[in-house]
This record gives C-alpha cells, structure tokens and sequence, in this order.
C-alpha cells in the first residue's frame, strides 16, 4: 500500500515534466536511458484483472552538456535531405520542448509539392515523432530558389 502511494505520488510529481519525453516500455529487460525515471503502475480492472505499465522517463540535466531533442531533428533534417540551412526550434523557445518549428531550404525540394516537402521532413524526424516530440507547429520547406 505504502508503495502504491509512491509511485502515484511520482507520477503525479513527474507528469507534467516527462510527458515529452515518456516512452512505454513492454519488458524490463530493455536498457534505459541515463538519468530515466521508472514508474511502474498496477491497475485494476472491474472485470478483476489487473494491467501493469511500466513508464519510463528522460530527464536532461544541466550538469553535462547533452543533445537536445531540437538538434536531434536538426542533425537528422540535414544529413537525410542535405539541406543548404535548417532551422529547428522548440515551442516556446524550449530545445526540449514536445512542440517544434522547422524551416528548411533544400535542392532535394526542386519540383515538388508542399505536401511531398513536408513528407520527406517527417520522413527525416519520423523516429522522434514517436516520443520526444508530439508536433511540429509550423513547417516551411523551400527549393534553394524559393529562398
């Protein structure tokens, strides 16, 4: 019981900082990141069975410098579209927000649509969007003559 209180009382604590950087994880056997936060939860069903989710958690610290999630994307938009400038930034000014914003300018744009732009960026960030970040907010995608 004293335990059940705990983990309730971290993940009320904890929520609203991890939920970006939240991941399910299906086995204990996985390897975690460094400074992660686990929480286990033991929920009870009114059919009588009971489900176990165990959450872990990223946190970035100050103390050594670390990649953010924004130049994750950066690095990522630049190496797969070879792009001539990115701009990535995160909600807010935050480089580790759930919310970003990318402007980039690249020849792998010449000839098409605004939509086949943007699906080649998702394309490039697509691991990202599964976890650390929710949404992109805004996205401008241009041909090196747009620019």
């Amino acid at each position: 019981m004293r335990r059940q209180i705990l983990v309730t009382l971290l993940t009320i604590m904890f929520s609203s900082v991890a939920r970006a950087f939240t991941r399910s994880v299906t086995s204990q056997s996985q390897s975690l990141p460094a400074k992660s936060l686990v929480v286990a939860r033991r929920q009870l069903h009114p059919w009588g069975t009971t489900a176990t989710t165990i959450t872990t958690a990223r946190f970035l610290s100050t103390e050594t410098p670390e990649t953010t999630i924004v130049d994750i994307c950066k690095g990522k938009i630049q190496e797969a579209l070879e792009a001539e400038s990115v701009k990535v930034t995160g909600a807010y000014d935050d480089p580790n927000g759930s919310h970003i914003s990318i402007e980039v300018v690249s020849s792998k744009f010449e000839g098409k649509r605004a939509v086949q732009r943007q699906q080649l960026v998702y394309k490039a960030i697509w691991e990202e969007m599964q976890g650390a970040v929710h949404a992109v907010d805004s996205m401008v995608c241009k041909a090196p003559g747009e620019a």
